[in-house]
């Protein structure tokens, strides 16, 4: 493990060293931040969605999505109709 001490700059910035870039992060550069406790964590995005870092659920709603009470009704009543 190679441990690097930075400061954050008064725009919030931090520079990862050149060999870390190149080795870890993906042509564009992205990254994902996540926040636990009082930890961050850098992660090297590689064209990952941030929802693979959370639980998600797969449901087809014909709901308008602007319209989350709708949605969450058609949601309920299909979980309550299957289960």
């Amino acid at each position: 493990m190679q441990v690097e001490e930075k400061r954050v700059d008064s725009q919030g910035r931090v520079s990862l060293p050149a060999n870390w870039r190149r080795q870890h992060l993906g042509a564009d550069g992205s990254v994902i931040i996540i926040q636990r406790g009082e930890e961050l964590l850098i992660k090297a995005s590689r064209g990952r969605r941030p929802s693979e870092f959370f639980d998600t659920l797969k449901a087809s709603v014909t709901s308008d999505l602007a319209d989350w009470r709708s949605v969450r009704r058609e949601l309920l009543n299909h979980e309550g109709a299957t289960g």
